[in-house]
C-alpha cells in the first residue's frame, strides 16, 4: 500500500481562505520584476523607493532612484520632510537581511505606509536589473552585495 503523499498530510485550506491569505501578503510586498517593469515604463508616481542598510551600503550600490534612509537612523525628526502620501518600498540586502523589515516597521510606526521589495537588492540583480553607484567613477557591482546593515 502506498502512504498517503507528505504534501497532503495538512489539507489544503479552502479556495476562499487561500485568496484572504494571499490578497493580505501580496499587499506586503513588491516583485523585482513589477518594480522594474514600473521603472522600465517611467511609472515612479505614488512610491519611493528606500535603501535601508547603511550609507556605506547605499553608496557601493543601490536601486535607480532609491534614496538611503538607514533602519538604525530612523526618526520623526529626521523623515518629518517625507511625504506621508507615498507608499514607501523598502529593501535590504537579500531574504537572509531583515534591514528592509526593521526599517519597514519603523516607518510604519511613524504613520507611513510601506511595502517591502522581495529578496531585497540581491534578487533584484539576480534578474539582471541595473544598480547605481554614489561614488564617483565606480563601475556598478556585478557580484552578489553582501548585507552591510
Amino acid at each position: 500500500m502506498t502512504p498517503a503523499p507528505r504534501v497532503l498530510a495538512f489539507p489544503a485550506p479552502p479556495p476562499q481562505t487561500t485568496v484572504a491569505k494571499l490578497t493580505a501578503e501580496l499587499a506586503f510586498e513588491v516583485d523585482p520584476d513589477d518594480l522594474m517593469q514600473d521603472f522600465a515604463a517611467g511609472n515612479r508616481q505614488g512610491y519611493v523607493v528606500v535603501e535601508t542598510r547603511s550609507p556605506q551600503a547605499f553608496a557601493t550600490a543601490h536601486l535607480p532612484g532609491a534614496i538611503n534612509l538607514p533602519y538604525r537612523e530612523l526618526t520623526a525628526e529626521n523623515t518629518a520632510h517625507l511625504d506621508r502620501g507615498l507608499v514607501y518600498i523598502c529593501y535590504c540586502e537579500s531574504f537572509q537581511c531583515n534591514a528592509a523589515a526593521k526599517g519597514a516597521l519603523k516607518l510604519a510606526e511613524l504613520g507611513f505606509t510601506v511595502k517591502r521589495l522581495a529578496g531585497g537588492i540581491t534578487a533584484w540583480q539576480a534578474a539582471g536589473f541595473p544598480v547605481e553607484s554614489s561614488r564617483p567613477h565606480q563601475a556598478p557591482i556585478d557580484h552578489p552585495i553582501r548585507c552591510a546593515c
